[in-house]
């Protein structure tokens, strides 16, 4: 076969695999963004499409391109209509996202979560509203909490003040009202991004009795002024979430990625790396920059950040929190 013969071959093959990816995704996004019966439909009618752009394809006519732009062009419209909201009928956990204001050293935040939970699902308790001195923040912890790929975590941002007391923000999906999670849908806009903050008697205990996910404290080595500026640029993340609205991303917009771009408005020079999206082993990666102690052998540093069950929450948040760092021998 001469050289332009192959080339027109691979070129076709090229052709038909593009071709074939963006009608396995346009299905996909039907699939999570439609609800019956008009994603049936839809979805027959893709199907029709991936049969016409079939038979032209196949016969190598002209009329493939123009029917190939025509649907490209209608998904592409269609796909441009979905837009993130603040205003949906969203489950209880995530009813609130976190506001905040500052004036001078005092920092007021709106809609502090403060459930005491009794299973999963259920709990009593209800959202606060909170004041933090800049100047008496002490502590700042990453959590990790991996609920089944131990290479996928969900992370957290814990921080600590004077008076013992903590707030932990987490950047997570808004549910609506009965939505379950799900990975790929988080690739098709299916959910919109909130940040939560939340007291760790509620969020913490969640996790580790209630849903008995494997969670790890990890105490960062970061000076007081790079405390407060990343405690501010969460709490700046939290306002806009709350104007300009934001969809949720499995790969690039999700709890980990937030966090270290919130970061890296900090420190310009933090490197991306592999273990911002395999986020289970993120310790490896707050060692290499920096935030966790060098001299100390990684393997004994993610066992000591091991958070056991807590039991019972408690009235008093400051008593709840240093129970379950002694509970770490902290």
């Amino acid at each position: 076969m001469a050289a332009g013969g192959i080339i027109r071959g691979i070129w076709r093959g090229l052709t038909a695999l593009a071709v074939a990816i963006f009608l396995i995704l346009l299905a996909m996004a039907l699939q999570f963004q439609l609800e019956p019966p008009l994603r049936q439909g839809m979805q027959a009618g893709t199907a029709l499409a991936a049969g016409g752009l079939a038979v032209l394809w196949w016969r190598r006519s002209r009329a493939f391109w123009g029917l190939l732009v025509a649907v490209v062009a209608v998904a592409a419209v269609w796909y441009s209509t979905i837009r993130p909201s603040n205003d949906r009928v969203w489950a209880p956990d995530v009813e609130f996202g976190v506001t905040g204001t500052v004036q001078g050293d005092l920092v007021t935040l709106a809609h502090v979560r403060n459930f005491d939970w009794s299973t999963p699902d259920s709990f009593a308790g209800g959202w606060e509203t909170r004041e933090y001195r800049l100047s008496d923040l002490t502590s700042v912890d990453l959590i990790s909490s991996v609920w089944a790929n131990p290479a996928i975590a969900h992370t957290l941002m814990s921080f600590g003040f004077a008076d013992g007391t903590h707030v932990v923000f987490s950047a997570e999906i808004r549910k609506q009202k009965g939505e379950a999670f799900t990975a790929i849908g988080g690739f098709f806009r299916k959910f919109d991004l909130v940040l939560i903050a939340a007291d760790e008697r509620d969020i913490l205990r969640l996790r580790t009795d209630l849903r008995h996910e494997t969670v790890s404290l990890y105490r960062l080595t970061a000076p007081p002024e790079l405390m407060q500026r990343m405690f501010l640029n969460l709490v700046a993340l939290g306002n806009d979430l709350a104007a300009n609205p934001r969809f949720y991303n499995t790969a690039t917009t999700n709890c980990t990625t937030v966090i270290w771009q919130m970061a890296r408005e900090v420190e310009p020079g933090l490197p991306l790396d592999r273990r911002i999206f395999l986020s289970g082993f993120i310790a490896g990666y707050l060692q290499r920059v920096g935030l966790l102690p060098a001299d100390v052998p990684l393997a004994q540093i993610e066992a000591e950040a091991r958070v056991p069950p807590v039991g019972p929450a408690g009235p008093d948040s400051a008593a709840f929190s240093a129970r379950l760092r002694a509970g770490m021998g902290r």
